[in-house]
């Protein structure tokens, strides 16, 4: 049988075809375009993804025998903001999660409702890429559009339910609504009441991996396809990305090391840290997550190397970088202001430590370094939770250096394991189709037979404890600097 994963992302949606072994058969792509009616906004148009999807699977399941497909799943940008009429008509463009407009709201539920409640509600605080500031957003400035919601609903739902007539949702992306109780799996009537929301609004929760119907005649006959084919619910895309990883089981990490950096830590109990710094949300595997994301990871070095240095020859220049641990110059990677764990846009990228011996090598092995140390930000506060990481999974285009790669084993002191797939979402939601299909009995099951380890990087117990002493210093460098940040606003 054959198994398609959607990766539902902001510029384009990326469609995979698998078979039962996991070998990828086709993969095809397909853009839309992205809306910014003002210095902040972030739009698009609902029909548009839908129209992407029905050219793209047309195109990817052309040559194949089509009475094999089996199944469908998706991996989808979170956040997004979709309500529909009681016609199940696009009321307005989805607003999307990389939307700041909602910086106000977000003040009012954390400082007049308070961090702690929303916390207590929800397992995390508000964020403007969150959905429920969005909906308060909707509610002060467009009332009339407010007005009509019949369903809201997140953007891969909406193409579930372009393909099945159903109003479904997975817990994993709910999780990044602040509508859900993540905890207990539903949704959270505290927070509906704050936003002016009733539960029949929502739409009806799954798990990542259970078929929400099937294709019905109309979607069925548009992509050439049998009523047959299940749908099934698929997740966030971070979730669906770590599926696509084998990041699933009890203390499993991956490190997704791209323009932005993020540590996503598989758990099978719920937590969340004191402060919520980490977003605590739901698996894709049927369990529990915990994710950090830092803003500048990969994109950090490109900066240094194409617009500082002025260089593509990446691997050329961490040549000369020989003595890991030895660095005495520091680099803060808070480029585009930062998330985890300081929650503060006006930070900003720093270097300190140089002298007149300092060297283009110093300064290149400082931003590779940096990134490292802001990653274990994360892995710290993930510690601080009970779980115990001994090794983690690295993908992402700043894990084809084996320097960098070298440099994160040893400032987390894990074992860095590559793996036999770099088509994480696709991939994942792939998998999700061949579980809730029937193929296996589990998420745990599939990743463990379908993705296998090539690689592996070791620590050095001895740039450990150096990077160990490091580390200490990098950590009281963002306090020291937060105020001057601040100020230079």
């Amino acid at each position: 049988m054959l198994y398609i994963g959607v990766d539902l992302g902001t510029s384009s949606v990326k469609l995979l075809l698998m078979d039962e072994a996991g070998d990828i058969k086709s993969i095809v792509t397909r853009e839309y375009p992205l809306y910014f009616p003002k210095p902040g906004w972030s739009e698009q148009n609902p029909e548009d993804w839908y129209t992407a999807l029905v050219d793209g699977i047309r195109e990817l399941t052309k040559d194949c025998d089509k009475a094999e497909i089996d199944g469908i799943s998706f991996s989808g940008q979170m956040h997004g903001m979709v309500i529909l009429d009681e016609k199940d008509r696009v009321i307005r463009p989805a607003i999307l999660w990389n939307d700041g407009r909602t910086q106000e709201e977000c003040d009012y539920l954390n400082h007049e409702i308070g961090r702690e409640k929303i916390s207590s509600y929800t397992a995390n605080m508000a964020l403007t890429g969150f959905t429920a500031p969005k909906l308060l957003w909707v509610r002060k400035h467009e009332p009339e559009n407010f007005a009509k919601i019949k369903k809201i609903m997140l953007p891969k739902d909406y193409i579930a339910y372009c393909l099945s007539g159903v109003h479904c949702t997975d817990v994993s992306d709910a999780s990044g609504m602040l509508l859900f109780d993540v905890k207990n799996k539903c949704w959270s009537k505290e927070m509906l009441d704050i936003c002016g929301l009733k539960e029949e609004q929502m739409a009806r929760i799954h798990e990542s991996f259970q078929v929400v119907g099937c294709l019905t005649k109309e979607a069925a006959n548009v992509l050439g396809l049998s009523e047959k084919v299940k749908v099934i619910a698929g997740g966030g895309d971070q979730a669906v990305a770590a599926v696509g990883t084998g990041t699933v089981g009890a203390g499993m990490c991956n490190v997704s090391l791209g323009t932005s950096g993020v540590v996503f830590v598989a758990s099978q109990k719920f937590a969340v840290d004191d402060q919520n710094a980490l977003h605590s949300f739901c698996h894709a595997d049927g369990k529990y997550h915990f994710m950090g994301v830092m803003l500048s990871a990969a994109a950090s070095n490109k900066w240094w190397m194409d617009e500082i240095i002025g260089t593509k020859e990446y691997s050329k220049e961490q040549q000369a970088i020989t003595k890991l641990g030895e660095n005495n110059v520091y680099f803060l990677p808070y480029l585009m202001g930062e998330r985890t764990p300081h929650n503060n846009p006006n930070a900003r990228g720093t270097f300190i430590g140089m002298t007149m011996d300092t060297t283009r090598a110093d300064m290149t092995q400082a931003v590779l370094e940096g990134v490292a140390f802001a990653l274990r930000d994360s892995f710290e506060i993930t510690k601080s939770l009970g779980v115990q990481i001994d090794r983690i999974r690295i993908n992402g285009g700043g894990a084809k250096s084996p320097l960098w790669c070298k440099i994160i084993a040893d400032v987390l002191n894990v074992k860095v394991d590559k793996i036999n797939s770099e088509e994480g979402p696709a991939f994942g939601a792939a998998i999700l189709a061949a579980v809730g299909c029937g193929k296996y009995a589990s998420v745990e099951e599939a990743c463990a037979k379908l993705i296998k380890v090539i690689s592996t990087t070791d620590q050095d117990p001895k740039i450990v404890e150096l990077y160990n002493k490091k580390y200490e210093v990098f950590k009281q460098l963002y306090p020291a600097l937060k105020e001057m940040f601040d100020k230079m606003v």
